[in-house]
């Protein structure tokens, strides 16, 4: 079985910061890409930032500047760092992983994590 579980969300005011983690776990062979994604109420899920293998990184440009995407193959986790941080932000956010696991090659995602940016 394999299962992504997020962690780091919150409560924040504006300006403030915040760091998510998403870790992997299960009979999981290789991690391809990783990434953030999130979902505002009343609007699609959308991207935030995605991380390759190699560490290449891309991001949606509502958060450029202000977050930044890391992961640590070692512990099969990837981090969103989240600076600045605005009520436009709030949001729940999911992370993904394209991953060969014992059963082939899937998309994950994890169940979630609340970020609500007020004052």
């Amino acid at each position: 079985q394999v299962q992504l579980v997020e962690s780091g969300g919150g409560l924040v005011q504006p300006g403030g910061s915040l760091r998510l983690s998403c870790a992997a776990s299960g009979s999981i062979f290789s991690i391809y890409g990783m990434g953030w994604y999130r979902q505002a109420p009343g609007k699609q899920r959308e991207l935030v930032a995605t991380i390759t293998s190699g560490g290449s990184t891309n991001y949606a440009d509502s958060v450029k500047g202000r977050f930044t995407i890391s992961r640590d193959n070692a512990k099969k986790t990837v981090y969103l760092q989240m600076n600045s941080l605005k009520p436009d932000d709030t949001a729940v956010y999911y992370c993904n992983a394209d991953l060969r696991y014992y059963n082939g090659r899937s998309n994950f995602w994890g169940q979630g994590t609340q970020v609500t940016v007020s004052s």
